[in-house]
């Protein structure tokens, strides 16, 4: 599939997104400047990203990280927009996000509770109060919400309704967009995903804590 028909089917889609926000004006300008090409994965590749045209500060990248978590830990600064996964040599590996908005954004410990493959996705019951029109699930693909990978977060065994997902508005990386979800750019979760097995302690912060 072209990268102008895989475009053409994300911008179509964008205003369904339950983790998503609405369709920004900005990003109607010229949505395929955002793309450079597709990764092959299956069953569909993963389009790529021009990362220039982000802030450098939200690419992929290795930092020093002091926190006092144990390697492995995957950490979520909402404030600062940045996800890292701890290494064991003392630096991390980050990702830039994009958080819910205001009212939204969810902080706490939690753990990787299930990951899912170009996952279908389903609105919550507040979302349906909110917009009853939205559709009540969408199957996996490029049109999805959740984009090319999910991470399902639990406490205990419980499923908490807080994703870490890709997503089809990479221009959302670094804002404050969402409605709760912590999304990033499809190629960052696909690399994430493969690093990060079930039961990978999650800590989401907010104002420096994750503990209320």
């Amino acid at each position: 599939m072209r990268v102008s028909r895989i475009l053409l089917a994300l911008v179509a889609v964008a205003p369904l997104a339950a983790c998503q926000s609405r369709m920004q004006t900005a990003a109607l300008d010229d949505d395929s400047a955002w793309y450079t090409g597709t990764m092959p994965d299956k069953p569909f590749d993963v389009p790529l990203v021009d990362t220039a045209r982000l802030d450098p500060k939200y690419r992929r990248q290795t930092v020093r990280y002091t926190g006092a978590e144990k390697p492995g830990t995957v950490v979520v600064d909402i404030d600062q927009r940045h996800l890292q996964l701890v290494q064991e040599d003392g630096s991390a590996r980050q990702y830039g996000i994009g958080v819910g908005k205001a009212g939204f954004s969810w902080k706490g410990e939690a753990r990787v509770g299930r990951k899912g493959v170009w996952p279908d996705w389903s609105p919550t019951t507040t979302m349906v109060s909110l917009n009853p029109d939205l559709p009540r699930t969408r199957k996996g693909g490029l049109d999805n919400p959740l984009g090319a990978r999910a991470l399902y977060l639990y406490q205990g065994n419980r499923d908490i309704l807080f994703r870490i997902h890709g997503t089809n508005e990479p221009w959302s990386i670094g804002e404050q967009m969402s409605s709760g979800c912590v999304r990033m750019l499809n190629e960052d979760i696909v690399d994430l995903f493969e690093r990060v097995p079930v039961g990978t302690q999650v800590l989401i912060k907010r104002g420096g804590k994750a503990r209320v």
